[in-house]
């Protein structure tokens, strides 16, 4: 199972910034998390970039055990 990394806002909806889930693809992943943490953190998901340890990734990007898939919504600093 890959890591999942939650961040800022999304890791508030989750309720957890980190856990393992099932899938071969980033995009089964995103759904399997989807189905796991619920409406709010559907939600967020469209704003959100998407990283494969470290690296930008799409929705078909392969993941194997133990990578880590990094789910970052945008932030503003001042």
């Amino acid at each position: 199972m890959a890591v999942l990394r939650l961040f800022a806002s999304i890791r508030v909806a989750a309720g957890t910034g980190k856990t393992k889930i099932p899938g071969n693809t980033v995009g089964e992943i995103v759904d399997a998390a989807n189905t796991r943490f619920g409406q709010a953190f559907t939600e967020l998901l469209p704003a959100c970039r998407i990283w494969v340890n470290g690296e930008q990734a799409e929705l078909d990007t392969a993941v194997i055990e133990d990578d880590e898939v990094a789910i970052l919504p945008p932030i503003s600093g001042g």
